[in-house]
């Protein structure tokens, strides 16, 4: 790929992570940039932080950990002045019961007593002894690292929740990238010694602290918005892209559809698209070929609502977030945003508490009505003894298309078709989770949209090799000028 010249036009896809990461990249390179937003109001996709009567609220927890000191820096950068330290706190409820997450051996103990912590161990010494063969789904990857009892007790329920299949049916690639490195053993001598076993690389999934800007995520993306602006890039809200127009092998433009319903043509020299992978290769004009399609209609995802709930009195409980096992209660997860920054907290002496439901658009959930949702979030509150349904004032509801995308059977075969078509075009690079229907943390969506820009300039970085772990999925480039930790993948083959 030549290097652009400083009037090359790009043009973003969504105002997220990635997106917003892509676009402050390229303009601060000197090209004219413009990002297209179908949210009306907010930037930051599932990372936004939604207000409401002085309330802020999160899409999810964001911790701001990375192993990368570039995007670290990127972070810093934006907010010098408002991050805070938050100490973790997370806790799982299953059977009445709450037990310290990451695993602390003797609070286990205690939670399950000794006849089921027997039966446990022999489980997991069994999975040791005999692993499933082949390793295909969460289920064999979490009962080969933790034994059939354990998998039973605390990954079935809470996933199966999160996800709508079965775990036999959910491919191991999730379980890989969210929690590689980590398994019983490994759990339990981290948590006798207090850090990782033989000074190695922190697990993400033991952090014990992490950064957090005081106003919540969306203070970041706030800011790289802002920022955007002050030095000339366009960005505009509220706008769907529904037509991608190509020639051959080059896109020469997009078409957005506005709440309004005009429709409007955005050409650009250069294309860097986060929205979900599945409506990118559909939008094509001309279309992909057949196969290519198919394989988009076959990728799925599952949907997301947050009940936020103002509660008065007392801090109910001191976690940030508590992941709800229960399979009694369809609640999901619940955070406390009091425990995140007091400076989310609209009055003194209230707590905002967000409740965490996973469904699919369009399925009895998702379809209930705001207060009916609010009921029911009071009602589970009360049913797990977090809180009496008494306490809670207020609530806010917020629903969120495609937050996750699935990794059902046969996904990997369909993305594999897909990368393959993509790869053909010349001036379009999908970046960010759903951009690329790859479950990554924040700051990995941020670095394919990093190396995206790099591409821009000439290099050949294949961003799919940036994944949910650099420590596991990603190798360095050894010829790379700005190195970036552990997150900065080799380069493709061929000249830059």
């Amino acid at each position: 790929m030549p290097n652009p010249a400083p009037s090359c036009r790009v043009v973003v896809v969504g105002a997220g992570p990635a997106g917003l990461t892509a676009a402050c990249g390229a303009r601060e390179a000197g090209m004219d940039v413009t990002v297209l937003e179908k949210d009306p109001e907010y930037v930051g996709g599932i990372a936004r932080t939604v207000k409401r009567g002085g309330f802020r609220f999160d899409i999810g927890g964001h911790r701001f950990f990375s192993k990368s000191e570039e995007v670290t820096r990127w972070w810093k950068k934006r907010l010098p002045n408002d991050f805070i330290q938050v100490r973790r706190m997370s806790r799982i409820y299953y059977r009445g019961t709450f037990f310290d997450y990451p695993l602390k051996p003797w609070n286990a103990l205690r939670g399950l007593g000794l006849f089921t912590s027997i039966l446990c161990v022999a489980s997991y010494g069994w999975a040791r002894l005999f692993p499933r063969r082949p390793e295909d789904s969460f289920e064999d990857w979490v009962t080969n690292r933790f034994g059939r009892r354990l998998f039973a007790i605390f990954f079935k329920t809470y996933t199966e929740k999160v996800w709508g299949i079965p775990t036999s049916q959910l491919s191991a690639d999730w379980a890989a990238q969210r929690i590689k490195g980590l398994s019983l053993s490994r759990a339990i001598v981290n948590a006798f010694r207090g850090g990782q076993p033989g000074g190695g690389q922190t697990i993400k999934t033991l952090i014990d602290t992490f950064d957090y800007p005081r106003l919540g995520p969306g203070q970041m993306w706030e800011q790289a918005a802002a920022d955007l602006a002050a030095q000339g890039g366009r960005l505009e809200m509220g706008v769907r892209v529904v037509r991608i127009i190509r020639e051959g092998s080059r896109v020469t433009a997009v078409e957005t559809l506005g709440g309004d319903g005009r429709r409007t043509r955005v050409d650009g020299d250069q294309f860097i698209v986060s929205m979900p992978l599945r409506e990118t290769v559909l939008a094509f004009d001309p279309p992909l070929p057949e196969p290519v399609q198919a394989a988009a209609r076959n990728l799925s995802y599952r949907d997301f609502i947050t009940v936020a709930l103002v509660v008065e009195g007392a801090n109910p409980f001191p976690d940030n977030w508590i992941y709800i096992h229960e399979p009694g209660v369809r609640l999901g997860r619940v955070q406390n945003f009091k425990n995140w920054s007091e400076a989310m907290i609209g009055r003194p002496s209230t707590t905002c508490l967000g409740l965490e439901y996973f469904c699919f658009e369009g399925d009895g959930l998702w379809n209930m009505a705001d207060s009916e949702l609010v009921e029911l979030g009071k009602r589970e509150l009360a049913q797990i003894g977090l809180c009496g349904a008494e306490r809670v004032t207020e609530g806010a509801v917020v629903r969120v298309e495609k937050a996750y995308p699935v990794y059902g059977p046969g996904y990997q075969a369909h993305l594999d078709t897909i990368r393959l078509a993509l790869g053909a075009l010349e001036n379009l690079q999908v970046v960010g989770r759903n951009g690329m229907h790859k479950y990554n943390n924040q700051d990995h969506s941020m670095m394919t949209a990093l190396l995206a820009v790099r591409n821009l300039g000439g290099r050949r970085f294949d961003l799919w090799k940036v994944n949910t772990d650099a420590e596991y999925h990603e190798e360095a480039d050894p010829s790379a000028a700005d190195r970036s930790g552990r997150v900065m993948p080799e380069r493709a083959e061929g000249p830059e």
